[in-house]
């Protein structure tokens, strides 16, 4: 039996088939993350590296490259790059948002302090932009460097939407865009330009990538809602608890009668949560069937990235990403 007969999901049946590429992607992070002068630097990085998570967007840029038929070396920098900018994103983050847990063990912040997790984040963002320029290409340059500006944009523009009721679906998918989409379809399009692609390619793989990570972030908001805690490392309503305007809450909000947008405003812009609060949120998003437009639109998404992919060519590869993009909606089927 072959290794990828023994992976089951579709994240996994990428990783087997890329496991050689992504031994070299692991020793370049360890060799880069490393400093002479600033032991605390791998050792905050390591921290966050070894506690897991699918590595999934070093994967969609090894995937595309190979997909359209790359042979260099430059794939492995690449895939290391779009890991090294999602992991200071993660630092920065964590700091933002004062968290004390991210996949199942405590944040960098709480373990060391955020003073540190700030810093490591600006050596890491550092260190992602000399592994681009090492690839001779202007044009991954520009790809990933505004993909960094965008992550940060649409990170200080949830700031002030996140609680704010007037958000509507339009700045939400903005801010969706910006923290999540942005470095996925990045990922992708770099692979396809560093393969030397056809333009139709090269934007097609930008098209999956963005309509994937959108995807891939409503998922994650509604699993806050009706998420198995063991599974998704997250309690149900962290974030109404958090008062994070996601796509459910905006749409239920959006159907409001006056009392029921006085409780949202009370509980999000306020702030003045109460026992049974929680509860009251989940029947007012089901009352609304938030929970299921929600859905529908992640399905939506998901299935736009399966279309871009119909202009990529035959490969093994392609079936895995068709698969990943089904895989991502039916954690909430």
């Amino acid at each position: 039996m072959r290794l990828n007969d023994l992976a089951t999901k579709p994240h996994e049946r990428l990783a087997a088939h890329l496991a050689q590429r992504m031994t070299e992607v692991n020793a370049l992070i360890a060799e880069r993350m490393a400093s002479r002068h600033a032991p605390r630097i791998p050792e905050v990085t390591a921290h966050l590296v070894e506690a897991g998570g699918k590595r999934l967007r070093p994967l969609l840029t090894l995937a595309s490259a190979e997909m359209c038929g790359y042979d260099g070396p430059f794939d492995v920098h690449l895939a290391a790059t779009v890991e090294f900018i999602h992991t200071a994103t993660l630092l920065h983050d964590d700091v933002v948002d004062e968290s004390a847990q991210r996949r199942g063990r405590p944040t960098a912040n709480l373990l060391y302090d955020n003073k540190s997790s700030v810093l490591v984040g600006d050596y890491l963002f550092a260190r992602s932009f000399q592994l681009m320029v090492e690839t001779g290409s202007l044009r991954v340059l520009d790809i990933l460097s505004n993909a960094s500006a965008t992550i940060a944009e649409g990170e200080v523009l949830q700031l002030t939407a996140a609680r704010d009721l007037r958000t509507d679906e339009a700045i939400y998918l903005q801010v969706v865009r910006g923290k999540t989409a942005a470095l996925f379809s990045a990922a992708t399009e770099v692979g396809g330009v560093i393969a030397s692609a056809p333009e139709e390619q090269v934007n097609a793989l930008f098209a999956y990538g963005d309509a994937l990570g959108i995807s891939f972030q409503i998922v994650d908001d509604l699993l806050d809602y009706q998420g198995d805690a063991g599974k998704t490392g997250k309690n149900v309503g962290d974030d109404f608890r958090e008062r994070k305007l996601t796509l459910p809450v905006i749409k239920a909000v959006a159907q409001a009668d006056e009392g029921e947008r006085a409780f949202w405003a009370r509980t999000i812009e306020k702030g003045d949560q109460r026992e049974g609060d929680l509860e009251e949120a989940l029947r007012l998003l089901q009352r609304h069937g938030a929970l299921e437009a929600t859905r529908q639109d992640a399905l939506q998404y998901a299935q736009s990235a399966k279309v871009a992919l119909g202009k990529l060519p035959d490969h093994p590869l392609r079936d895995m990403l068709l698969e990943l993009a089904d895989y991502v909606v039916a954690r909430v089927s």
